[in-house]
C-alpha cells in the first residue's frame, strides 16, 4: 500500500508515530515522561495487535462459515436422498411381502433406529458435567480481588 510518488508505506493511525528520534526525544523529557510515552506507545501496540487478531480471526470465521454452507446443503441433499433408499427397500421386500406389510416394516425398522439413536444422544448429554476447574478459578478471581482490600501490605 504504497503511493506511486514516495516508496514508504503509510502510517498506521493507532500507532503514534513521531519524526523525532530518541536523542531528541531523551534531551527535552524528563524519565517520568519518558515512562509515560513508553507506557502510551506500548498500550497502543497491544491494542493494534488485539485488533489485528480479531481482524484475522473474524475473517477466518467467516470463511469457515461459507465453507460449512456447503456442508448443511450436502447432508439435506443426503437427507433427501435416503427417503428414496426407503423406498427402494420397502419395494424390494414388497417381492417376498404384502406391499402395505413392507412399508409398515420399514417403518418400524426407521423409528427403532430413531429411538436408539434418541437414547444415545441423552446418555452423550446426561455425561456432560460443568467444568469444575473453571468455576473453581472464577470463584477463587472473585475472593481475592474482594479481599484484595483487606490485606495489609504494610511491613
Amino acid at each position: 500500500m504504497t503511493t506511486p510518488s514516495e516508496n514508504t508505506p503509510p502510517p498506521i493511525p493507532s500507532i503514534p508515530l513521531t519524526a523525532e528520534n530518541a536523542s531528541t526525544i531523551a534531551g527535552e523529557t524528563s524519565i517520568g515522561g519518558l515512562v509515560r510515552d513508553a507506557t502510551a506507545h506500548m498500550s497502543t501496540l497491544l491494542r493494534a495487535e488485539v485488533e489485528l487478531a480479531k481482524a484475522e480471526v473474524t475473517h477466518e470465521v467467516k470463511r469457515g462459515l461459507k465453507g460449512s454452507v456447503f456442508f448443511v446443503l450436502a447432508l439435506v441433499v443426503l437427507s433427501f436422498s435416503f427417503f428414496f433408499l426407503f423406498i427402494g427397500v420397502a419395494e424390494g421386500l414388497a417381492v417376498f411381502l404384502w406391499r402395505w406389510a413392507a412399508y409398515v416394516l420399514v417403518f418400524v425398522v426407521m423409528l427403532v433406529v430413531a429411538g436408539l439413536l434418541g437414547f444415545l444422544g441423552y446418555r452423550k448429554m446426561k455425561a456432560l458435567r460443568a467444568p469444575t476447574r473453571t468455576i473453581e478459578s472464577a470463584k477463587e478471581t472473585v475472593a481475592a480481588l474482594r479481599h484484595r482490600d483487606d490485606r495489609d501490605d504494610t511491613p
